[in-house]
């Protein structure tokens, strides 16, 4: 299953003078003290590290904090305000995927078998911090849909020009108002989607504007009925509401009225909103709303109701039909005529001709990697490559066909160059 929750690791350390504590579960860990001497003179040092099960007094209270004021150590004490080192590790979880932390919070996408998955969300949330996080789940498909696990601390919870560290992120007051998807799909329905045109301008004291906050390739493959295109490739570089006088024929938000104007905004599991609407409010625009969860928590409790298409996913399935998520809801839409008609938007990046199937593909050029969409006609011709030029590139991959993905580059590059030495 492919889960986004979170996860805090570190190094692997000796395991020496253990310190009795609770075991309750597969993730908790006891104290152990090891004394270095350097230049001649002890030195207190604090670890972690995994313990068999049992049923000692004592262990971690409230996730990470230490549950002593002080311990001696040998002779010496260890008080609460005391510098010391911590290591812990964990072994037989079988996950892959992405986890970042910093002092914001944590952005997490990972996949696994469901035991170590869930059984990982469960552990995270006995945590008081982590207790109300939204989980999602969706079927992984082939097994793992990330190629290996990356830890790291990352200023950025999200890639945004100039950073989002300064941004007033855990302030209430510069939060949008968050919309369940019940509500949110009555918003759609009452305001029909097209609030912003002239007309509707004119009969309403309050505009509307649904707002894709999403990359202009997700869109391309799937999109709430009335969105407009975005026209980024890369949500660092998203201006909405802060654009120039010479791009605001681009921009949705260019000339509204910042106090009138209902802006929804929606984007895949809701993180980019949260960061994006704390910008608009800066801006001074007033009626902020964020789809809770994103689309993927949409379609999972409301189903395909105005929306159109496939939901864009950043990992080696790169595209989900609604029926991933709720498949009773799809049937249900279809006959009631919930979903929008118009599902003929998807079209080939070469020819553009429409294009059947919701997926896209990377270039066969190593040196260009564009993920673009492309008719199977088109990939015969131009053997996988967006364009002309980049069939006639040096380091092409062979053109795949079906639900395949490129691999990392270097194996290309590895095989190419034992080609030579063979040869």
């Amino acid at each position: 299953m492919m889960i986004g929750c979170a996860v805090i690791c570190g190094a692997v350390n000796a395991i020496v003078t253990p310190i009795e504590a609770q075991r309750t579960d597969p993730f908790q860990f006891r104290f152990c003290f090891t004394t270095p001497i350097s230049h001649g003179r002890s030195k207190r040092f604090l670890s972690l590290t995994q313990r068999p099960k049992d049923n000692q007094n004592g262990g971690l209270a409230n996730g990470f904090s230490f549950p002593f004021q002080c311990c001696k150590l040998g002779e010496a004490e260890i008080h609460k305000d005391d510098f010391v080192v911590v290591n812990f590790y964990e072994f037989g979880l079988d996950i892959n995927g992405r986890i970042y932390i910093n002092e914001h919070g944590i952005n997490a996408q990972y996949s696994g078998p469901s035991k170590d998955a869930l059984g990982y969300v469960e552990w995270l949330k006995k945590d008081n911090r982590f207790s109300d996080i939204l989980v999602q789940v969706s079927p992984a498909l082939n097994e793992h849909a990330f190629p290996k696990l990356k830890l790291r601390y990352k200023p950025s919870l999200v890639q945004f020009e100039g950073g989002i560290s300064h941004l007033p992120l855990l302030d209430p007051s510069m939060k949008a108002t968050r919309l369940a998807p019940s509500e949110w799909k009555k918003r759609l329905e009452a305001a029909n989607t097209t609030t912003s045109d002239d007309t509707s301008r004119e009969t309403s004291n309050t505009y509307f504007i649904l707002l894709d906050v999403r990359n202009g390739y997700e869109w391309d493959i799937g999109h709430f009925h009335g969105a407009k295109r975005p026209n980024i490739d890369c949500f660092r570089s998203t201006s909405f509401g802060l654009s120039q006088p010479e791009v605001t024929a681009s921009d949705p938000l260019a000339n509204v009225d910042k106090e009138k104007t209902d802006i929804l905004m929606y984007c895949t599991g809701g993180i980019r909103c949260d960061v994006y609407s704390t910008i608009l409010r800066q801006q001074g625009f007033q009626n902020l709303y964020t789809l809770e969860g994103g689309v993927s928590h949409y379609l999972k409790n409301e189903g395909p109701v105005k929306w159109v298409g496939n939901l864009f996913v950043f990992d080696s399935r790169l595209s989900l039909p609604p029926a991933t998520y709720k498949p009773e809801a799809v049937n249900e839409a279809l006959e009631t005529e919930q979903v929008p008609k118009n599902n003929k938007f998807a079209r080939c990046y070469i020819c553009g001709s429409q294009v059947c199937e919701l997926r896209h593909r990377n270039c066969a050029n190593i040196d260009c990697n564009l993920l673009f969409l492309c008719c199977l006609d088109c990939v015969k011709d131009f053997r996988g490559c967006c364009c002309v030029n980049c069939t006639s590139a040096p380091r092409l991959r062979p053109a795949l066909l079906g639900h395949q993905r490129y691999k990392k580059w270097h194996i290309y590059r590895d095989s190419e160059l034992h080609g030579k030495l063979v040869a």
